[in-house]
């Protein structure tokens, strides 16, 4: 399984995700423009000592990456709040992609047409918050990820 983040502006939550990540064994994947530098050292401090831990690789846009990664249209799976379908019923695999868009405006805009059918959404009860943090969206959907591809180890590998 991997997170693919498309043109993260935030670099605590790059930061979050990546410890998330590491935590999980599960390869960080920065695409398009990013809004720091990798570098920067509030993205690292987010990431603490494990920042050296991370698997990660960076494309300079969408394209690089399918091209790049040779992924199955079927592994992929987006998180956004115009998501029609609840991300419980995604349909997860060991093999999933799990893209989030910008934390300030989401995905490029074809891809609410494009790929549309395979966008989920994380419900919220309040009508007063727009969108949940980025880092929080990512940490629900992967655990969530988890618990629906490897329920059967779940006792033994996470201690």
């Amino acid at each position: 399984m991997k997170v693919v983040l498309i043109n993260p502006t935030i670099p605590p939550n790059t930061g979050n995700i990546a410890r998330t990540c590491i935590a999980n064994d599960i390869e960080l994947i920065l695409v398009g423009k990013l809004g720091f530098e990798i570098t920067d050292s509030s993205l690292k401090r987010a990431g603490l000592d494990y920042w050296k831990y991370v698997k990660l690789k960076i494309y300079k846009d969408f394209k690089d990456f399918l091209e790049k990664e040779k992924v199955s249209d079927d592994d992929l799976l987006f998180f956004s709040t115009k998501g029609k379908k609840l991300f419980w019923d995604a349909p997860y695999k060991k093999s999933s992609y799990l893209i989030f868009g910008s934390e300030t405006s989401g995905f490029p805009q074809n891809f609410y047409t494009e790929f549309i059918d395979k966008m989920y959404k994380i419900p919220m009860k309040s009508e007063v918050v727009r969108s949940l943090n980025l880092s929080t969206s990512c940490g629900i959907v992967i655990y969530h990820a988890i618990y629906k591809t490897e329920v059967i180890n779940l006792e033994k590998d996470y201690k």
